[in-house]
């Protein structure tokens, strides 16, 4: 088994990109499984600033073939996603080996985000893998990296700062907003969504003194997330934005969207590939990825009833001025607000590339105090895993000096029979057979030790080494598609 993985995140492409190329996050991981012989399980991150594959696959793999291994998945990616192969496949960094292990470890404890420290983090990884059971595209080795890779965080986050330290995508945009809101304690606010971000924004706005809370789902949630949350659900979005101080739009519909459509060409994709990493793969016809499928779909909130709920919000002001301004926070990677809201009077509209680009630093004692626990959890992990196919090396030896074992067993107990026979005596007993097959798996064992101590040390080097060849080649795998989007995007050097 060799761990693979494909990332990309805020720290390679910009949230334009990564938006598009996470498209079909929801179906890939089954994809991939589905159509991809030698890989046994996959499990697929996929949050407002990062998506990520983790691959096991059961193959030996050689730089040049995990070039043909990412070139595979980065097609099945572009026809889930819309963008073509050449740009799905220029934005992953490749992984393998130990390094996959450092990675999702840095990435569980929050040393990887774009707010440094955030505990969401968590909760998303473990999500990721439940999602990866449900769809039945998990695998031993992959349940026992993400399962490591939870409690490393936990250790992260009970053993150092950075939790603390560090401030979720929610707070952080809570605490952009709040210079332009009346106190938390008369601030009205509005969800847009029930998922996860909804839940964890209630929370924030709670904590601050926020009282007055409603929330808004396309998918006819509200009702249920309102009751389960101590919140009023709201029916109509412009009448409520009418009246509201602050928007938290979190949903995620319009990523959704995109990725049923991209799912249900998963069958027409299966008969696509060739079921190995080495076959070409070509896209049907019209899903080259030229145009973007996100074209003809609209967002959840669009400028037009903002503008509706501002001209509302005006009529009851009356004599005032002007009405309060409106602070919009879009947390969903896929956009729920258009972009064109923030050219709306009396609006401020913050997305993730406006966190990104406020994220705070944290201490450079507390960060490389996390990082000592991530290295040494995933040093662990890579001996316990190598140790594992070391004892496969290790099974074989053992099976084969059993067989000897036995061998030897039977004609010892052949050679006594045939003695007692000639002085005239029964056969052995049971208890005589069992003196000599313990003399003999005795003196089998002591000369077995030294064997399985050379035999498990000759399988952990290759095994070391032959992943030492795989990071090479996926190395120049990452440096050559750095240079290419370097060479597409200049201004990002």
């Amino acid at each position: 088994m060799v761990l693979l993985s494909l990332t990309a995140s805020h720290r390679e492409l910009d949230l334009d990109a990564l938006e598009r190329l996470s498209t079909g996050s929801s179906s890939v991981g089954r994809v991939v499984v589905g159509t991809c012989g030698p890989v046994a399980g996959a499990v697929v991150i996929s949050t407002c600033n990062r998506f990520e594959l983790y691959l096991d696959v059961d193959a030996p793999l050689s730089g040049d073939s995990v070039r043909h291994a990412t070139r595979h998945v980065a097609q099945l990616v572009a026809h889930a996603s819309g963008v073509t192969g050449d740009v799905a496949a220029r934005s992953f960094t490749v992984r393998t080996g130990p390094e996959v292990t450092e990675h999702l470890f840095a990435v569980a404890s929050g040393l990887d985000a774009m707010v440094v420290g955030e505990r969401e983090i968590a909760g998303q990884v473990k999500r990721s893998l439940a999602i990866a059971r449900e769809q039945e595209t998990t695998s031993k080795t992959l349940e026992l990296l993400f399962q490591t890779a939870s409690r490393t965080s936990k250790r992260v986050g009970t053993e150092t700062e950075l939790g603390a330290a560090g401030r979720s995508v929610v707070a952080l945009a809570l605490d952009l907003a709040e210079t332009e809101l009346p106190p938390w304690d008369g601030a009205r606010a509005v969800l847009i969504g029930t998922g996860s971000y909804a839940g964890a924004s209630v929370a924030a706005l709670r904590a601050r003194g926020c009282a007055d809370i409603g929330v808004f789902s396309q998918s006819g949630r509200a009702a249920t997330f309102a009751e389960s949350h101590g919140v009023r659900p709201v029916d109509s979005l412009v009448e409520a934005l009418a009246d509201a101080d602050i928007v938290v739009s979190c949903s995620g519909a319009r990523g959704r969207a995109l990725a049923a459509r991209a799912e249900s060409d998963e069958e027409q994709l299966g008969a696509m590939v060739a079921g190995n990493f080495g076959g070409q793969t070509t896209l049907p016809q019209g899903l080259s990825g030229d145009g973007g499928p996100e074209a003809s779909l609209g967002h959840v909130l669009d400028a037009a009833a903002v503008v509706r709920a501002r001209e509302r919000a005006a009529e009851r002001a009356g004599d005032e001025p002007e009405p309060r301004p409106l602070v919009i926070l879009d947390l969903a990677l896929h956009r729920d607000v258009d972009p064109r809201v923030a050219d709306v009077e009396g609006v401020l509209l913050y997305d993730l590339a406006t966190l990104k680009a406020h994220a705070p630093a944290v201490a450079r004692d507390v960060v490389a105090h996390a990082q000592d626990i991530v290295d040494t959890a995933a040093r662990r992990f890579e001996e316990t895993r190598l140790g594992r196919e070391a004892d496969a090396a290790v099974v074989t030896l053992l099976d084969e000096a059993e067989v000897r074992v036995v061998a030897e067993i039977d004609a010892a107990v052949a050679r006594l029979t045939d003695e007692l026979a000639l002085r005239g005596e029964p056969a052995p007993e049971e208890s005589d057979v069992d003196v000599i097959a313990r003399d003999v798996r005795k003196r089998a064992h002591a000369e077995l030790h030294d064997q399985i101590v050379a035999v498990r040390a000759r399988a952990t080097a290759e095994a070391r080494a032959a992943e030492a060849a795989l990071v090479q080649g996926a190395e120049a795998l990452t440096l050559e598609a750095s240079a290419q989007r370097d060479a597409d995007h200049p201004t990002r050097r």
